[in-house]
């Protein structure tokens, strides 16, 4: 199953990615703490060259008003545990641990209907290629799981092992 190992290593990477990027997000929720928001987000409005009177960059600064201090530490312990989350998760895909092909299976399809939600309010090419991603991963690891109980794998338990 070289070809299966490959494929979760993949995913492995992918779930990974998505951690660090979140966990470097949080670093920067923690950059922004005893900082004036509403002129750091009319600084970003501008940096994008974005009408800060239109609806989204209202919105932005509007949310940047009601920040607080510990709601940015609130956001960037939630980051902190997600990436962890992810971390495992991706250590386990990578030393084929079914629980964790389990865990990815549920996680990534609980994010299916959202995103069926999203393109219905309106379909743009980063969601719809999110969706797609999303899909193909859980059809992955239905797969590799479908694959493990028909061919009656022993050797991979569903306990945890270091």
């Amino acid at each position: 199953m070289p070809e299966i190992k490959k494929g979760l290593h993949i995913v492995a990477i992918f779930e990974g990615a998505k951690g660090l990027l979140v966990l470097l997000l949080g670093f920067g929720l923690l950059e922004l703490i005893h900082r004036n928001l509403h002129l750091a987000a009319e600084q970003i409005i501008g940096d994008f060259n974005l009408n800060p009177a239109s609806r989204y960059p209202r919105i932005f600064i509007d949310a940047a008003n009601h920040m607080t201090d510990g709601k940015l530490w609130a956001m960037a312990l939630s980051a902190l545990v997600y990436s962890v989350v992810r971390f495992v998760e991706a250590t386990a895909l990578w030393r084929h641990r079914q629980w964790a092909e389990w865990f990815g299976l549920l996680t990534g399809g609980m994010y299916m209907p959202v995103g069926l939600y999203e393109i219905m309010r309106g379909a743009t090419w980063p969601k719809v290629g999110l969706l797609f991603v999303n899909a193909g991963i859980v059809a992955y690891l239905a797969y590799v799981l479908y694959k493990s109980t028909r061919s009656g794998n022993k050797e991979r338990s569903p306990i945890i092992r270091v």
